[in-house]
């Protein structure tokens, strides 16, 4: 029985347990006078989750095991007695058998696969049963278990809330966890790299060729200077003299000027930027921007600027980014006290010197708190710098030069060929894990920012 099957029927085992003890728990209602310690759903709950939660978590554990305990079984068998030594080829066949067992390919590029694959038959479907009968035994087991406990002094309602509340941990430290593995794996790789390279190298070295390396010195092609400098010229510069003014400007339109009317369509219009995928905006700059850009370089005499500028991949990037300004922008301005604004008018300034001398120094830490927000997204961008911006790492200020950033190198490194462990390969981590100390760091500031701005006003 495959898993979808065990599925359903745990689920339907669930369902039917959940309905026979709420029953049991109306009766309980209508025949004690004392007041019962919980409601007739929160007794099929409890009894539901001991049906269905043993079950699955045996599910979960069988589908991570029993992959190797089938092909335990298959090597057993006499056929096996051909396959090559452990490594690739053995691996290759004792998978193209069980794609052909599975009935997901119908060819097999060895013969030997034909021949294993009524093997890997046969033990799937033992091993099938074998999880059919435990999964039964489980379910029913834990069902009867949690079904002799309902009783009207027996408060399910605190078993329940036990374990909504593990359920609310288990999410939590899921995202913990996921943040401390990532951590972690760029630490470790990360070093292998720095005992390689030295690290003072790779952060003041303004040479960055990973294509040449010197194994004597490989420092010497890895200075990763260019690339930091393209990645806070593109994304630090450029784009924020975009998204700035423009996210700026549109949040004081929308909460100063704007009719509510105008408002209600025009802040979700505007938050749509938000949503639309980073590679439209790559296609977008790679194949209008860059072009108009250099159209326009070379109008104005600029005959050597590239297709490939940063320029064109800032403009895309900061447009991208005007609704992060903007949203925290706007939140800044309304939170500040409608008494400051009324105050300034009354006293005979204009709603333009209200807004600039008042409100704007008011709102300005969380101003503040959402361009350095919006900065680390910038920075963290990948797709409009993998189609719009260059792959050669230039030391540059020139907006219509081609520049590079250290997302773009990341995935060039890692989509060649080169072994995993060679200093090219293992650069693409040691700059992730700069990436990430850089952003963490920024989005540190701007969150201390705004929550200092956010304890001024409330």
């Amino acid at each position: 029985m495959n898993g979808a099957i065990l599925l359903i029927l745990i689920v339907g085992l669930g369902v039917i347990a959940w309905a026979s003890t709420r029953m049991r728990a109306l009766g309980f209602r209508r025949g004690h006078v004392a007041r019962v310690s919980s409601l007739p759903h929160h007794h099929g709950w409890y009894v539901a989750l001991w049906t269905v939660v043993p079950p699955l978590i045996f599910l979960a554990v069988w589908a991570a095991t029993s992959p190797a305990l089938v092909t335990e079984m298959v090597i057993a068998t006499p056929a096996a007695a051909q396959l090559p030594p452990p490594g690739f080829e053995r691996a290759a066949i004792l998978s193209e058998a069980r794609a052909l067992a599975a009935g997901r390919t119908h060819g097999a590029f060895h013969a030997l696969s034909r021949t294993l694959a009524p093997a890997y038959d046969r033990a799937q479907t033992r091993f099938d049963w074998i999880a059919t009968a435990i999964v039964l035994l489980l379910a029913l087991a834990g069902g009867a278990y949690a079904y002799l406990h309902v009783r009207p002094d027996f408060s399910a309602r605190t078993r329940i809330e036990r374990v909504v509340l593990g359920l609310l941990l288990g999410a939590s430290l899921i995202a913990i966890l996921t943040t401390a593995g990532i951590v972690a794996s760029l630490l470790y790789e990360a070093g292998r790299f720095f005992s390689v390279v030295p690290i003072t190298d790779f952060l003041f070295g303004t040479h960055w060729s990973p294509q040449v390396i010197d194994p004597r010195d490989p420092g010497a092609s890895l200075g990763a200077v260019p690339l930091f400098w393209g990645t806070f010229f593109i994304g630090a510069v450029i784009a924020m003299a975009v998204a700035i003014p423009f996210g700026l400007m549109s949040a004081i339109y929308l909460t100063q000027y704007a009719a509510p009317r105008a408002r209600r369509i025009m802040k979700p219009v505007l938050e749509v930027l938000a949503g639309i995928p980073t590679v439209v905006y790559g296609y977008f700059a790679a194949l209008t921007v860059a072009p108009a850009v250099r159209q326009f370089a070379v109008a104005i005499g600029i005959d050597w600027a590239s297709s490939e500028s940063a320029l064109a991949a800032g403009l895309v990037m900061g447009v991208m980014i005007i609704p992060f300004v903007s949203s925290m922008a706007d939140d800044s301005l309304a939170a500040v006290p409608s008494a400051m604004r009324d105050g300034s008018l009354a006293m005979g300034a204009t709603t333009s010197e209200t807004i600039t001398r008042v409100m704007l120094p008011a709102a300005l830490p969380g101003v503040v708190g959402g361009v350095l927000l919006a900065v680390s997204r910038a920075i963290g961008e990948t797709m409009i710098v993998v189609m719009a911006a260059s792959g050669v790492a230039t030391l540059t200020a020139n907006p219509f030069a081609s520049t590079t950033t250290v997302t773009r190198q990341i995935v060039d490194l890692l989509t060649g060929e080169a072994e995993f462990d060679s200093p090219k390969t293992l650069a693409a981590f040691a700059l992730g894990l700069t990436l990430f100390i850089i952003t963490l760091l920024l989005n540190i500031v701007a969150l201390s920012v705004v929550k200092r701005y956010r304890e001024s006003y409330e």
